[in-house]
């Protein structure tokens, strides 16, 4: 593998190196890849953040709304200070500060099919952070099409949901094998109108990032073909089987 660590990067990743799954081999993984996180709230703030962290070498973040003083609760990488600014410019501010070394790639568009296609083929990763479906939908059947690892989250109120997709695999479900309907509301995805605890969406976004490391790593169990379902308010945590629909477009 060419890629190599300096000493500053040791020192930075030692804790992560002396796990013996990862070492300098899985380090050299993660600064090797390279991940899209569309968009950059409750979900899309802490992934950006651990990722970082971790030392992923590329990160695309993609959103075009602005900073507004309800995202504070519950979107970490954002103050005061930030408020009326555009949300990828902000982050990626923040980002840099955590680590320089990361290459961050800001996306300050709307996703569609003309601009996703760009887009999607410079990334190995693709996180959904998105709060509606039409999105959900689109980042669904684009990385079905080009055969792309998506972890998806989703949170409402004291709720939280994560899906991992490999759609590498033919023989695994996609997001329209769970979401059936043809039409479905975004207010159940909607923080407006339903409401969201910060700490839940910190604490789906955080398993978000850590499903990337160990799909990045191949380490331990995940999320293919499963959703993992989280209530905060109760403590109670389910892992539920996926089955692939009939006649669906991932078939």
């Amino acid at each position: 593998m060419s890629i190599k660590l300096d000493n500053k990067e040791l020192d930075r990743y030692s804790r992560q190196i002396i796990l013996k799954n990862i070492g300098l081999i899985g380090q050299k993984k993660i600064k090797q890849s390279k991940v899209l996180i569309i968009g950059v709230g409750g979900l899309g703030c802490p992934v950006a953040e651990y990722l970082t962290r971790a030392g992923v070498g590329k990160i695309g973040i993609l959103d075009n709304d602005l900073v507004n003083v309800s995202n504070i609760h519950r979107q970490s990488l954002f103050n005061t200070t930030d408020i009326k600014k555009f949300k990828v410019i902000a982050a990626k501010k923040k980002l840099k500060k955590i680590n320089p070394k990361t290459s961050i790639q800001t996306y300050n568009l709307r996703l569609n099919k003309k601009n996703f296609k760009k887009i999607i083929t410079k990334f190995d990763y693709i996180i959904d952070g998105s709060d509606n479906f039409e999105t959900k939908f689109l980042i669904n059947d684009f990385c079905v099409k080009y055969r792309k690892k998506l972890i998806a989250g989703a949170i409402s109120k004291f709720d939280g949901h994560v899906f991992t997709f490999n759609f590498q695999n033919k023989k695994d479900p996609c997001l329209r094998c769970f979401f059936q309907e043809e039409k479905i509301s975004d207010d159940i995805l909607n923080c407006e109108f339903e409401g969201i605890l910060g700490t839940v969406a910190g604490i789906i976004g955080t398993i978000q990032a850590n499903e990337v490391i160990k799909q990045i790593l191949n380490l331990g169990r995940n999320l293919n073909g499963f959703i993992l379902i989280i209530d905060l308010l109760n403590l109670n945590f389910r892992k539920v089987k996926l089955n692939k629909r009939r006649k669906c477009l991932c078939s």
